[in-house]
């Protein structure tokens, strides 16, 4: 910036001699003349305004951020399985090959190839979902938010929907439920208190209800003077006034008995609902992610009472929520594996499910590699997502002392990028998220 700290209006250079090195940096040609003639304006107005500016610092700049933004593959050393801003779950390869053809070639989204006639979409993961969960149907819609949104809409749109103050979740930074409520056309109906309701403060209201929701708090827990109803007494108060309940379990667990890994449930998951108990406690509505526990790609399923699950599919804002051929397909490819017993092999539950012993080999390795220069300390990785609020799952880690922040920059500039942890000034790395053919990298990288 300095060699043109007194350049003159006169001096700006070309759009296209910006844009030629911005190329060379590896920007596509139109987003290059783009952020070119953007960074010769800016300057333009800097200069004549009396001040110093360089146009190609100005123009590299921009560019340098844009290219980081692109989406690219990052190492996930944080030990954060399902890490939202990476993503959160990583797909089986089956369901990576399945979405990858039907991207790329015609498929059978919307085709009965029976008949040769228009079929319904997504009817292949429904039947899946309906033999796993045992409910009556189902619908797949394109993330948990918008399957919440369509149940309001189609089951209570101008009528009272209730809710437990205590549940009146945010999260992602944006997401309100009671303003998601407002959206739908429900009327939202708040019983009991931030920390305590009862099944009497439902009962009060019930008669006057259109539905019931109960809203698993997937990314806090309420603990001490706190007080919440379980599914089975809601179920039965819902039974009794006609009118259906709603439960958004949200992570997608689709059995507490978790029967796709060996032995016992991991204590891990605690009380964590799962989708088959919360319907045989009697919910006529299940409400889940399909990124979370489950394991596949972004998707809001819905499962329950066939009248319910039909009246969502033929409400008009069924088709703006609709999910797209690549997603149903990895999403199938995900609950087969459920249904062929292989849903260990899931890369969330693997990682999750890889032993102490196998990790700490890994830790203590990359550490000789590093000249021992820190120490393998006895740490936790986190479930993530909001799933399993204050779970954590113990996991060795290594530990590098001091100079946490100039380690992190190092390893986030990596190729490619390394994301780490950092905690009271050390740099943490867990490899429960990384692939053990990358830890070379790491090593590498922190070299």
């Amino acid at each position: 910036m300095g060699r043109l700290c007194h350049m003159e209006l006169h001096d700006l250079p070309r759009v296209d001699a910006v844009a030629r090195q911005l190329e060379s940096m590896g920007l596509v040609p139109r987003l290059a003349t783009v952020v070119a003639r953007e960074s010769i304006d800016q300057a333009r107005n800097i200069l004549s305004a009396g001040g110093a500016a360089d146009p190609i610092a100005l123009a590299t700049a921009t560019a340098s951020e844009l290219l980081a933004s692109r989406p690219a593959r990052v190492i996930n050393a944080t030990g954060v399985l399902l890490h939202t801003n990476l993503g959160r779950a990583t797909l089986h390869i089956d369901a990576s090959r399945s979405a990858r053809a039907a991207a790329t070639e015609y498929g059978n989204i919307e085709l009965d190839a029976t008949t040769g006639t228009r079929g319904g979409r997504a009817s292949y993961a429904g039947r899946l979902l309906t033999a796993l969960t045992g409910a009556e149907a189902a619908l797949v819609v394109n993330n948990n938010a918008a399957a919440l949104l369509l149940a309001l809409a189609a089951l209570a749109a101008g009528r009272n929907a209730v809710v437990s103050r205590g549940e009146e979740i945010e999260i992602g930074g944006s997401f309100r439920l009671p303003e998601l409520m407002e959206a739908s056309g429900a009327r939202l109906v708040e019983v009991g208190t931030t920390n305590r309701t009862r099944l009497s403060d439902y009962a009060a209201v019930a008669a006057e209800a259109a539905a019931i929701l109960k809203v698993h708090p997937s990314n806090y827990r309420l603990e001490g003077f706190a007080e919440s109803v379980d599914y089975a007494e809601l179920a039965a108060l819902a039974a009794d006034a006609g009118v259906p309940f709603i439960a958004d379990v949200g992570s997608g667990l689709l059995d507490t008995r978790v029967p796709w890994l060996p032995g016992t449930p991991p204590p891990w998951l605690g009380d964590e609902p799962g989708v088959r108990q919360t319907l045989e406690a009697g919910a006529d509505l299940v409400l889940f992610s399909g990124d979370k526990l489950l394991g596949g790609p972004q998707a809001g399923i819905a499962v329950g009472r066939a009248e319910l699950v039909e009246k969502m599919r033929t409400h008009p804002l069924a088709r703006a929520v609709r999910i797209d051929g690549p997603t149903h397909a990895a999403l199938a490819a995900t609950l087969e594996l459920y249904a062929s017993d292989r849903g260990g092999e899931i890369p969330f539950w693997s990682m999750a499910a890889i032993p102490e012993e196998e990790l700490r080999r890994r830790h203590e390795e990359l550490l000789a590699s590093l000249r021992n220069r820190g120490r393998v300390i006895t740490g936790e990785s986190l479930p993530g997502a909001g799933s399993v609020p204050g779970a954590t799952i113990p996991s060795p880690n290594l530990q590098l002392d001091g100079a946490a922040d100039e380690l992190w920059q190092r390893l986030l500039r990596a190729q490619p990028p390394i994301l780490a942890r950092r905690r009271e000034g050390n740099l943490i790395i867990d490899l429960r998220t990384v692939d053990p053919k990358d830890d070379d990298q790491i090593a590498r990288a922190l070299r």
